[in-house]
């Protein structure tokens, strides 16, 4: 066997060893960038201080002229929020609702007219039973494993873009239990 001549290994040169250690620190900072740009998760954003998870809309039925949407708000911030308006591409307009059921049993739904305040270091759930978004007049159907362009309006953190997934009618998206209605 023929010895490797030491002159054909490669030697790192100081110069050489400077211009690989500023490009790994390039990438690393490109990955850092990226990773403060992009959603928490699949079904997470951030706008400000708040963190919107899991927004989805209920499918509906052909003809159907509602739907609901859900989405839980977390606040990790130091001052309070108010999500006071949000709206849907597939509606004429959308309100933000609350439904309660009251000692008789009989539910009542009204629209929330001041937004729904958000507390330093609390979360809101929209879900169905509770506050949900009403999505009215609507121009096409809710159709499961489709998406919704729409966007939320907070009082002080703006208005953040997002898309709601469509979940198939009776499903719940991870939120809770409900009786499968097409609008809670």
């Amino acid at each position: 066997m023929t010895p490797i001549p030491t002159t054909t290994l490669s030697t790192i040169t100081p110069a050489r060893a400077s211009a690989r250690r500023g490009l790994s620190r390039a990438l690393g900072a490109l990955a850092l960038l990226a990773a403060a740009a992009a959603p928490l998760s699949a079904e997470e954003l951030r706008l400000g201080d708040l963190v919107i998870e899991a927004p989805w809309v209920r499918a509906t039925p052909e003809g159907a002229r509602v739907a609901a949407g859900y989405l839980v708000v977390r606040n990790t911030g130091a001052a309070a929020d108010r999500l006071v308006g949000a709206s849907a591409e597939i509606a004429g307009r959308t309100e933000i609702h609350t439904m309660a059921v009251d000692d008789k049993g009989v539910m009542t739904m009204r629209p929330v007219e001041d937004g729904i305040a958000i507390a330093p270091g609390e979360s809101v759930a929209l879900k169905p039973g509770s506050y949900h978004l009403m999505l009215m007049d609507l121009a096409a159907p809710a159709v499961a494993g489709e998406s919704v362009a729409g966007s939320l309006t907070f009082e002080t953190a703006g208005t953040l873009e997002l898309t709601f997934p469509v979940r198939a009618m009776g499903g719940m998206g991870g939120m809770g239990g409900s009786n499968g209605a097409a609008h809670d």
